[in-house]
């Protein structure tokens, strides 16, 4: 294990937005951070592995579940505690994917709209890290348009105790191979207008009809991805989330948090990247005094700092906003926090390899393989053009062209 240096105290801009608790999570949690580093997930990828151990060690500490109910062993807290672990293990170069999927997407779904039975099965296990959750909703013939989704559910018999049988395929799913089961977006017919609408399925890993296969990817992640085809799955009636009719409603309250993550998992990303680029701006000495005295060195240096910290700010404002259960307005805010996040890692992880020249490009200094990870805080979930689409559309009020 390695110490990332960091340049600033973790989230000093931040103490005006955040409770004395959130503060010292955040310190907390910036500390276990530290103990592994940008070197231990390195060869955890290296080794084909998953970053158990940090999994481990953050679970037993309390902060997978930390946004979870106290009722089934969570923090009892929200999507600002959660945003606040992952970016913090980012910082240090050590961010959790699977962060992003099981606790916040799939805890919260099922915290919100499952069942009393659900809750007793799930929450506890995502809580503690011994169970994990898969996400699946982008398909091969879909991409970004939720409403070209194809995977279908319908009942094998009639009353509310038949079977579903669920056929489709999905894509770019992360961590199937370690997740104990994955939520599944299908639609279901309505049976007054016969279109379809969606639904949240809890599949089982090893259920029959449920296969998987890995895609292979460039981007070096110890989360692998994957293509999903369910095959006439087969489940039990409480398989389905919450209720047939609000499933549209349900699907969001996950997508808000996704998008929330994703922009602590950028702004992570970002401010690694940058403290290791203005570590090496100040010692770096190529003419009388060191590079980062020019302005060519630093200017971009703080331009990059100051779209990370706007980016923050939104992302806490998302946060707060789902929080207080303002499911309409955190929309907003998550969507604008997820675009301003990626945008601000792409720029702060390339101006940290250019400012390190060639060594920003060697194994030695670690950027290098940010700079394909960095994209994917613009492309996923959800591309930056489909958020401006949605801020023109739901902020702006501009017609549709699609």
């Amino acid at each position: 294990m390695s110490t990332a240096s960091s340049t600033s105290t973790p989230g000093t801009s931040s103490t005006v937005l955040e409770t004395e608790e959130q503060q010292a999570l955040r310190a907390a949690v910036a500390a276990l951070g530290k103990r592994y580093g940008r070197d231990y997930m390195t060869s955890v990828v290296r080794d084909g592995a998953h970053p158990r151990e940090l999994w481990a060690e953050a679970a037993k500490l309390g902060y997978l579940g930390v946004n979870l109910p106290e009722e089934y062993g969570g923090g009892g807290g929200g999507m600002a505690e959660l945003s606040i672990v992952l970016e913090e293990l980012g910082a240090a170069g050590s961010p959790l994917l699977m962060m992003v999927v099981s606790p916040a997407i799939c805890g919260t779904v099922i915290a919100r709209f499952g069942t009393g039975a659900q809750k007793r099965q799930w929450l506890p296990g995502l809580a503690d890290g011994s169970l994990t959750m898969a996400f699946g909703i982008t398909e091969p013939d879909a991409g970004s348009n939720s409403h070209r989704i194809t995977t279908t559910a319908r009942r094998d018999g009639s009353g509310p105790d038949a079977d579903w049988l669920l056929t489709g395929r999905k894509v770019f799913v992360s961590g199937v191979d370690i997740a104990d089961a994955t939520l599944v977006v299908g639609r279901t017919e309505d049976a007054r207008t016969g279109r379809l609408k969606p639904c949240l399925f809890i599949v089982p890993r090893e259920a029959p009809g449920f296969g998987r296969s890995q895609i292979d990817m460039e981007l070096q992640a110890p989360e692998k991805q994957f293509e999903l085809v369910l095959d006439d799955v087969r489940l039990p009636a409480d398989a389905l989330v919450g209720e047939e009719d609000a499933g549209l409603l349900q699907l969001f309250a996950g997508l808000n948090p996704e998008r929330i993550m994703t922009a602590a998992f950028g702004i992570g990303m970002g401010r690694y990247a940058l403290d290791r680029a203005v570590d090496y701006a100040k010692t770096r000495q190529v003419w009388k005094e060191p590079i980062g005295s020019h302005q060519a060195i630093a200017h971009p240096l703080a331009q990059a700092h100051i779209e990370l910290e706007l980016a923050r700010l939104m992302m806490q404002k998302a946060a707060r906003l789902y929080d207080d259960g303002d499911d309409i307005g955190a929309g907003e805010a998550a969507n604008m926090a997820k675009y301003a996040a990626g945008e601000a890692c792409v720029r702060a992880v390339d101006q940290a390899v250019h400012t390190l020249g060639g060594n920003g490009l060697t194994r030695e200094y670690g950027l290098a393989s940010l700079i394909t990870a960095a994209r994917v805080a613009r492309i996923a979930p959800v591309s930056r053009e489909m958020i401006l689409n949605y801020v023109s559309h739901q902020s702006l009020g501009l017609p549709k062209s699609y």
